[in-house]
């Protein structure tokens, strides 16, 4: 079955969300004087990351909501007890210095390109729509997607089936003529396979080469492979090189 459309993970998919976040938080943290309290900044930039990710986790399980995680990671991040007012600011303070290092892979706009008169597109965020839809129209690239689903409105977060299923719904069509595209081999990859959509897992520039795909996904270095990934559908003949 032909593959019609193409969902997108946004953050480190099509987004450079790592880099943005570095940058951002190496800017925020040396403007409010607190580099000082760390013995490098590259301590100081992966404690956040330690912190972001540890918070996310929460909010991806349903155990708090999007503004909560935001807050407790501000919280656990400089470690004292911070209002909800203070905590917001302080976070809203870091989002002006991270927005201002946002920026689409290069390979991003090109595949988009290729596969505009061929594939509709649609994106699929663990985040909200609030965040992904803003970041979106800023990065210029809002009008490529038929629709823009996020877990905070959805209820339900990758990998469980449901927020897939959702997107295809959105689109009116079954599992098998859709593909997923994300960054992250289990959240994305298992969890899109799983779901019965043809899953492709982004692993840029090799980071994770020496780590096995899990069963499923397919497995590229660039989106410059995408095209003949969804091409060369082999879910239901013989396996894929890409594996």
């Amino acid at each position: 079955m032909a593959i019609r459309a193409v969902v997108w993970d946004v953050d480190d998919t099509l987004f450079d969300y790592t880099s943005a976040d570095r940058e951002g938080m190496r800017a925020h943290l040396a403007a409010e004087g607190l580099l000082a309290g760390y013995p490098s900044v590259e301590e100081a930039l992966t404690r956040w990351r330690e912190v972001t990710e540890l918070q996310w986790a929460r909010f991806a399980a349903g155990e708090v909501d999007f503004e909560t995680q935001r807050r407790d990671r501000t919280r656990v991040f400089l470690g004292r007890e911070m209002t909800d007012a203070e905590a917001d600011e302080w976070f809203r303070r870091y989002v002006t210095h991270y927005e201002s290092a946002w920026s689409l892979f290069p390979d991003v706009l090109p595949v988009l390109d290729a596969l505009a008169a061929s594939h509709r597109h649609a994106v699929l965020s663990n985040s909200s729509l609030h965040v992904q839809d803003r970041k979106l129209r800023l990065l210029g690239v809002h009008d490529r997607f038929e629709a823009i689903l996020c877990a905070a409105e959805l209820g339900v977060s990758k990998p469980e089936a449901g927020a897939f299923l959702a997107a295809c719904d959105a689109l009116a069509l079954p599992p098998a003529q859709v593909a997923y595209v994300g960054d992250h081999p289990e959240i994305d990859g298992r969890g899109a396979a799983d779901a019965g959509l043809l899953s492709v897992w982004i692993d840029r520039g090799g980071a994770c080469a020496t780590v096995e795909p899990p069963e499923g996904p397919r497995r590229i270095a660039s989106l410059a492979e995408l095209p003949s990934v969804l091409r060369a559908d082999t879910r239901f003949g013989a396996p894929s090189s890409f594996r």
